[in-house]
């Protein structure tokens, strides 16, 4: 058994829904080559670390990520270096100066097996959600793993998901009921990933996480909570 799997509980289960957003809500990501350098620090990131992510959009003033990782513990390590990269882009090609983002990332554990395609649902629906002028559909916006999941687009980015990959046993064919999944979301499923300080898992998915540092980790095997 990998010495991961050994120390922790959730080894299997556990990835989380990442968000930022800018300070006092200011469009930081304005033009295509920002969207596209943030992508591609995000390319960086994910290689350097063996961040698999799943889902993910990036939107004028914030982002989404949905994303697993070997250790827990370097999510913070690896979300502020990733916000502090963006913020010394951005300054230098706007002269601008200042905080960048609103504070702290947060982060929500999701359980895997249970809330993938639903968290990764909520987030590339962002678009939508927002009333984006031209967008009638995820897959219209370019900034988001939906284009992946949609239309086969490779991004050098986004990771298939499991319970995509079930979807059909061809590409046409996850594509089409992904498309049909898409569209049928539910307002009452979405709620469960609008709420960041909440994570998303059955009752024994929860007790298997504990506060460390001001965020939800997986307990230390041989810790479990009665």
């Amino acid at each position: 058994m990998p010495s991961y799997a050994r120390r922790h509980q959730l080894s299997n289960s556990l990835i989380y829904h990442v968000f930022n957003r800018s300070n006092a809500r200011a469009f930081i990501f304005q033009r295509p080559e920002d969207f596209k350098h943030f992508m591609e620090l995000l390319r960086f990131y994910a290689r350097k670390f063996n961040l698999r992510i799943y889902h993910w959009v990036i939107m004028s003033n914030h982002y989404h990520l949905l994303l697993e990782l070997d250790e827990p513990g370097l999510l913070s390590k690896i979300m502020s270096g990733l916000n502090r990269a963006y913020t010394h882009y951005s300054h230098k090609t706007y002269k601008s100066s200042g905080l960048l983002w609103q504070g702290r990332f947060k982060s929500q554990p999701v359980q895997k097996e249970n809330y993938i395609l639903a968290c990764g649902r909520y987030i590339e629906r962002n678009p939508l959600a927002a009333n984006i002028v031209g967008i009638s559909q995820a897959s219209d916006y370019p900034y988001s793993s939906a284009r992946f999941y949609c239309l086969g687009i490779s991004d050098g980015l986004t990771l298939p998901d499991q319970l995509y990959l079930e979807l059909g046993d061809n590409d046409l064919k996850r594509q089409s009921k992904y498309k049909q999944f898409l569209r049928n979301f539910d307002q009452e499923e979405e709620k469960l990933f609008a709420n960041l300080e909440a994570p998303a898992g059955n009752i024994e998915f929860i007790k298997r996480l504990v506060w460390e540092c001001g965020r939800l980790m997986p307990r230390r095997a041989g810790n479990l909570r009665k």
